[in-house]
């Protein structure tokens, strides 16, 4: 069954080393096993939604072996179902990464013009960022301009990810989660140090989001990184539910905590509700 037009993973090939081709490939940055994996994925589609080992080995130019190796695991991950007859689908967790890409780009774009209204008011970098598992995920960063900024950016853009208990804005997501939900991934976090203030224990970190979700913001304090201070506020929408955080990093030089709340706090509590409203 031809399942033409779609991308070939190499014959046989199940390595993570160099492959011919791209600045990725020839940096050893390339997966040739990811590729693979999603090559696989690719292979399905309406006019071809039910697929065997056979079809895919054909398709992709691989072993059957090494297909049903890939098909195995992507069954174990939850991305593909095996039918009575072995023959495989799209499982329904490929639709929910789908419409969580969706969602974020659909986020980003209602976001803009009060980011961009954010960072005229101040000067600073504004991100806006969603929970993803035990990370934050940046959807959206405008850097500022005002001395020092770029420093205290750490060089992350849009995509990029950080521990969420290292940051203001994770902790914002963290602390505003169902109380259940909330228990079990603090239960599940290595509390690992990446900054000289990093908060490396749950009663502590349980005690800090408590105090987040009822003050309403959260302050990052050297926790990330050295020299960096962050201010961060929940984004919602028309149910209540905090979908995403709007936060602005700062040189710990030029504020101290306190100081951070009064000159920031009313500008970036004022974005926050102008894009709640928006949702």
């Amino acid at each position: 069954m031809p399942v033409s037009g779609r991308p070939r993973a190499p014959r046989g090939d199940d390595s993570d080393g160099k492959t011919s081709g791209g600045t990725a490939e020839r940096n050893g940055r390339f997966s040739s096993s990811l590729r693979a994996g999603l090559a696989i994925l690719n292979c399905f589609s309406a006019e071809h939604p039910v697929l065997g080992i056979a079809n895919l080995a054909d398709e992709l130019s691989m072993s059957r072996s090494t297909t049903h190796r890939y098909a195995s695991t992507l069954v174990a991950l939850g991305y593909l179902e095996q039918d009575q007859a072995r023959r495989y689908r799209l499982a329904p967790r490929v639709v929910d990464v789908g419409m969580s890409v969706l969602d974020s780009m659909a986020l980003r774009g209602k976001a803009r013009e009060h980011l961009l209204e954010l960072r005229e008011q101040t000067g600073r970098t504004v991100s806006l960022a969603v929970l993803d598992g035990a990370d934050v995920r940046y959807i959206d960063r405008l850097r500022g301009w005002r001395r020092g900024q770029h420093a205290v950016d750490l060089n992350l853009g849009v995509g990029a990810r950080v521990p969420a208990n290292c940051s203001a804005m994770g902790k914002v997501l963290m602390a505003n989660l169902p109380d259940s939900e909330r228990d079990r991934l603090v239960a599940g976090l290595d509390l690992a140090r990446r900054g000289p203030k990093s908060i490396t224990s749950k009663k502590a970190l349980r005690s800090e989001l408590d105090q987040v979700r009822e003050d309403g913001w959260a302050i990052g304090d050297e926790e990330l990184a050295p020299g960096v201070r962050t201010i961060a506020a929940p984004v919602m929408n028309r149910e209540g539910e905090v979908v995403a955080a709007i936060g602005m990093p700062v040189p710990a030089e030029a504020f101290t905590r306190e100081e951070l709340l009064e000159v920031l706090g009313e500008p970036l509590k004022a974005a926050v509700q102008r894009l709640s409203a928006a949702l």
